[in-house]
């Protein structure tokens, strides 16, 4: 079995289900305002228990036709293999739902652990387009369900196309009414989840993907600058600012600052598939392959230096453990295309962890 093969971190982690809100619109976002304002929340380790993962399914529109199919199996292979472990919900647009069921069917698995929801979605990128689920910081709160909607919006205003060329084949253009629903999909996921409870949705001040933010669960995160301190997702907004609001929506202490780079993949250098937090104090990182381009090498050194030199919020040394990436000869189809063979880009389930396997047989 392999897992990302075909497109970059198809798995994004998060929780959630349906919501039929009681209040008033008007009464829920004068609510909501009054949240943001005044309340702490903890952004948990990831290899704390899950109530559920939540999938992705990709809408038509957004691959390049020739891959679809091949993105869509392994997809389900990977949905599959997640639910063996703990409940699975997928999120897939209505017309799609016959093949999904299809694809699911033919595993040959139990998909009794699974789920799947109707919903205006196009990306399989959840972890960046979905929300990120926290708890109350109040010790007494800590069963109530709070989601942050970072408010997603392309990468910066970037689409997969970003480039012209992906795999050697040409990218849909998005109408903007898909990329509505894209922006829309967090929002749309807490107001839908009323499992096991509902979910007071939190619309974030700042603007951000989940897979720019790593922490370790202890009041440690990892971030690059390139990421997140930028005009096209916060304008006007300092370094210092969007810190402040980072400690505030998940309880961190003491915020690790890389520079990364703008524009050197669609993402502007997310975090979870550079360094990764088996647990406090214990980083796994990811160090290029030696045909991989010079300035990712560069990136790549610079953020390992400034993790050895640093210490987490608790005043602990990191441990760090390097991974070598695999060989991405041979893996891709086009000089134009962004791959990603990080091992560290790695998938905690309830009881296990999913890490990718790329087909480099010495590697993986």
């Amino acid at each position: 079995m392999s897992f990302f093969k075909s497109v970059r971190e198809i798995l994004r982690r998060l929780f959630t289900h349906r919501h039929e809100n009681a209040l008033s619109t008007q009464a829920f976002e004068n609510k909501n305002t009054s949240i943001q304002q005044t309340k702490r929340f903890i952004f948990p380790a990831e290899s704390e228990p899950h109530e559920a993962t939540i999938l992705g399914f990709p809408s038509r529109c957004s691959l390049p036709t020739e891959n679809y199919d091949e993105v869509s199996e392994e997809l389900a292979d990977l949905a599959t293999t997640i639910a063996e472990f703990e409940p699975v919900r997928m999120y897939v647009r209505t017309e799609d739902m016959a093949y999904a069921q299809t694809l699911l069917s033919m595993s040959g698995r139990d998909i009794s652990n699974f789920t799947l929801i109707p919903c205006p979605i196009n990306h399989c990128w959840v972890r960046d387009t979905g929300p990120v689920y926290v708890r109350d910081a109040r010790q007494d709160f800590h069963d109530r369900r709070y989601a942050l909607n970072f408010r997603f919006n392309e990468w910066g205003g970037k689409k997969p196309e970003h480039d012209g060329m992906c795999w050697g084949q040409e990218w849909p253009l998005m109408e903007q009414t898909t990329i509505r629903e894209n922006e829309d999909f967090a929002r749309w996921v807490i107001d839908h989840d009323d499992d096991p409870s509902p979910v007071s949705r939190i619309d974030a001040p700042i603007r951000l993907e989940g897979g720019a933010l790593v922490v370790d669960g202890e009041g440690t995160l990892l971030i690059s600058e390139s990421s997140i301190v930028c005009d096209k997702r916060n304008p006007n907004l300092s370094k210092f600012e969007i810190e402040e609001q980072l400690k505030r929506l998940l309880s961190i202490e003491k915020v690790i600052w890389v520079p990364g780079h703008r524009n050197v993949d669609i993402t502007d250098v997310h975090m979870d598939a550079e360094a990764r937090f088996i647990r406090p104090g214990v980083i796994v990182f990811s160090k290029p392959h030696d045909t991989a381009v010079d300035l990712w090498k560069e990136i790549s050194t610079e953020i390992y230096d400034i993790l050895r030199s640093q210490t987490d919020a608790k005043g602990r040394l990191f441990e760090i453990h390097t991974i070598e990436e695999a060989d991405p000869r041979g893996l891709v189809q086009s000089d134009h295309d962004e791959f990603v063979a990080s091992y560290v880009n790695f998938y905690f389930v309830n009881g296990g962890l999913i890490i990718p396997k790329f087909g480099d047989e010495v590697r993986d």
